[in-house]
């Protein structure tokens, strides 16, 4: 190559391309730009004040997310988690429960697979093809053959403060409770270092809230439902 083509290249970038106007706006159109949502990830609802919650599940690093709550939440999530382009995998002693959302997510496609407790195989979970593991195993979940890992997250589910949630909460780089009982939400609050009025909100929160708390931020959620997912799983409701 001569040194005339030399600097009419770039090396390793091919040849320089034909010129045009950059696309520029100023100050003033900045505004006008800004979009609704602040992260990236699965929209789990709305805070407080009305802004979009986002939740990050399809991470490159392992995620571990503990839910004291009800089913009806979990296959929210685990459905915006589909349309990501997350698979959703789901160890469950319920199946029945979980059939007709893993036959709708996907709008046909095979994204949401069902096994039996202790039968999840490994999963091969990438950046182009991440994963989403759901314990819905009860109030004493075993240990899950299928880990939390680069690309592949995984969210317990537990219907009430059982004996195994402390360690599951402490582990977890996530929380979420919903309405529990006087009792249940005393202990919470010591285990994640509540507020009084925190705390004692536990137990009146309505169908479809959620306090998530990590350690250092807390934020209650309130999941409302599309038609569409109305029209598969039914109202908000913290019972099942």
């Amino acid at each position: 190559m001569s040194l005339t083509t030399s600097a009419r290249a770039r090396l390793g970038f091919g040849l320089i391309g034909p010129r045009h106007g950059r696309h520029t706006v100023s100050v003033e159109q900045l505004a006008s730009m800004a979009l609704p949502v602040g992260d990236d990830g699965t929209v789990i609802g709305v805070d407080a004040a009305g802004r979009t919650a986002v939740l990050g599940l399809n991470r490159p690093t392992p995620y571990d997310v503990t839910l004291i709550g009800g089913l009806w939440t979990a296959q929210v999530m685990a459905l915006r988690a589909a349309a990501t382009g997350a698979r959703i995998v789901v160890e469950t002693g319920r199946a029945h429960a979980w059939t007709a959302l893993a036959q709708a997510a996907g709008g046909g496609q095979p994204c949401m697979s069902l096994h039996d407790v202790g039968r999840v195989p490994p999963q091969g979970a990438s950046a182009g093809s991440p994963v989403v593991v759901v314990r819905d195993c009860g109030m004493r979940p075993p240990r899950g053959r299928v880990v939390s890992g680069p690309w592949q997250s995984v969210v317990t589910l537990l219907p009430y403060l059982s004996p195994a949630a402390p360690g599951l909460m402490k582990k977890a780089s996530l929380v979420g409770i919903q309405r529990v009982s006087p009792d249940e939400a005393a202990q919470i609050g010591r285990i994640m270092h509540l507020s009084a009025a925190e705390t004692q909100s536990l137990s009146t929160l309505s169908d479809g809230v959620t306090l998530w708390g990590t350690e250092r931020d807390r934020q209650f959620v309130m999941t409302q439902a599309t038609d569409a997912e109305s029209g598969l799983l039914g109202a908000a409701r913290r019972m099942d």
